[in-house]
């Protein structure tokens, strides 16, 4: 076993907790569950296969994490990070195993590869595959960007860092209303991160200094800001589905990946585009109104 910390956050999670922590117990020596106060099975569950659990009320992923994180960076020689959907393949426990104890110490972040599933099918087109995540990193070096959505760890400007071979895998098993309504959730909180990046500069500018240690976080970012961003709204979105689903190969994946790049790469980001815009119509551009709006229609409180 290695001296890893591993941090699930969880809320309604009985479906997935007991894969998500049969994969990891091999690997780590505590698990951390830091639950919103589930309704279902998912603390009862957790604790019965080994984890320590803590509940504490929900405000944003990142503030979650954080929380999480300033409770176990003295207590371990390494953190994983694990979403509750997530498992680890069999052949990326065993490289865990093998690799960490020999891993020099200059080095301070791990790169994984993740495969995502939809409906039963792993999606290898369309730019989702490989996707490379930072997901182990050694303690007190890593903290969690302070954003809406798409959170990245990031370390210390010219952290070393390796990348395994091996999988983790997204599997969520709720069904489609589930990775609607989520990804409805979703769009609000990107579109809060669209918004503040427009109208409140000084909450951006914060943003961008958090991701800039993470390279990958950058290029991605740059990306989005310099050249989708510049697009015009819901055309963006065409092209980008387009772009997904012709240039990276998407239809590749078949009838369920028409399916997953369709709603991914153009319903979602078209809702995230009619967000801001009705954020915008009914404030008129009025930041002060912009807040009571986010606040009172969208729970978003910046």
């Amino acid at each position: 076993m290695t001296d890893i910390c591993v941090i699930i956050l969880t809320y309604n999670e009985e479906r997935h907790i007991y894969r998500c922590i049969s994969s990891v117990k091999d690997v780590a020596n505590r698990i951390l569950v830091v639950d919103s106060f589930s309704t279902d099975k998912t603390v009862e569950i957790a604790r019965s296969f080994g984890a320590e659990v803590l509940q504490r009320p929900w405000k944003t992923y990142a503030d979650q994490f954080q929380w999480a994180l300033d409770h176990v960076n003295e207590q371990s020689g390494w953190l994983m990070r694990m979403d509750a959907d997530e498992y680890l393949e069999p052949g990326l426990v065993d490289e865990i195993h093998r690799r960490l104890p020999e891993t020099p110490l200059d080095v301070i972040g791990i790169y994984i590869r993740r495969k995502v599933f939809f409906q039963g099918q792993w999606i290898r087109h369309g730019g989702f595959y490989p996707q490379t995540l930072l997901r182990i990193w050694r303690a007190g070096q890593g903290r969690i960007e302070q954003r809406w959505m798409d959170e990245h760890i990031v370390l210390p400007p010219n952290a070393k860092t390796i990348t395994l071979e091996h999988h983790i895998v997204d599997d969520n098993l709720k069904g489609i209303t589930f990775w609607t309504d989520k990804h409805n959730r979703y769009a609000t909180r990107e579109m809060a991160d669209i918004v503040i990046q427009k109208y409140f500069p000084e909450l951006a500018d914060r943003a961008l200094r958090d991701m800039s240690a993470d390279p990958q976080a950058r290029l991605k970012r740059s990306i989005k800001d310099d050249v989708y961003n510049k697009l015009p709204p819901g055309l963006r979105a065409l092209l980008y589905f387009l772009y997904r689903y012709f240039v990276l190969f998407g239809f590749l994946d078949g009838g369920k990946g028409f399916v997953y790049h369709f709603l991914q790469a153009f319903w979602y980001r078209l809702l995230v585009d009619v967000k801001v815009m009705e954020v915008e119509k009914k404030s008129q551009g009025d930041p002060e109104k912009m807040r009571k709006i986010l606040v009172t229609e969208y729970g978003v409180d910046l």
